[in-house]
């Protein structure tokens, strides 16, 4: 990871988060136990404090920052899905914010609640627990499902489970030049897409 200190003030990693190591983290920024941030990350404290608590998941190219004086905070098993932006937000326990996605300012993503791919949730906006928001901007569409409930915990455990792989096995190497005979594949749990678990659930 690329970390770097501003006025006097440096991030801090919990020993058993897994931050990847072309992540950058920019002063007051707090990674918790277990979290996991992914490749190409942006986190910069350098205006406000940034919180990812324990468990939370700030996946590749996603960017962090917020107004002087601001924090924005991704509670316990927040999950912030491929390239989303949050600015000055709070994303609570379980939340999460779909790829693409942009959070402004003052917003406040409930307990449990989505955030649908590629919506803009404006500044101020307070999406209530267990309901699901999206669009352009983006409205609360309805509550979530138990199904939709439990598919998003088993895809943040997913995450859990890469920050062990990370600490365990990944490591720099050059690329082969060739597949090799009989490539192995990689060993994980079964994880459905959402459409596929409602299919399979009906």
């Amino acid at each position: 990871m690329k970390v770097y200190e501003i006025d006097g003030i440096a991030p801090v990693v919990d020993p058993t988060a897994y931050v990847h190591p072309s992540a950058v983290l920019i002063g007051d920024v707090v990674i918790g136990p277990g979290a996991y941030i992914g490749p190409c990350a942006s986190l910069r404290g350098d205006f406000g404090r940034l919180f990812i608590n324990a468990g939370a998941n700030v996946q590749d190219c996603c960017v962090m920052h917020g107004f002087p004086g601001s924090d924005t905070i991704v509670e316990e098993n927040g999950h912030i899905g491929h390239g989303a932006i949050l600015h000055g937000c709070i994303v609570r326990r379980n939340g999460m914010v779909g790829m693409n996605a942009v959070v402004m300012d003052n917003a406040v993503v409930g307990e449990s609640a989505i955030v649908a791919a590629q919506s803009f949730v404006k500044a101020g906006m307070d999406i209530p627990p267990r309901m699901l928001a999206g669009g352009v901007p983006a409205k609360v569409m309805r509550e979530l499902t138990e199904l939709e409930m439990a598919w998003k915990v088993e895809g943040t455990g997913v995450y859990h489970d890469l920050v062990r792989r990370c600490h365990g096995t990944l490591r720099e190497v050059e690329a082969l030049t060739a597949v090799e005979p009989d490539r192995k594949r990689l060993k994980l749990p079964e994880l459905k897409t959402l459409k596929e678990t409602r299919r399979a659930k009906a």
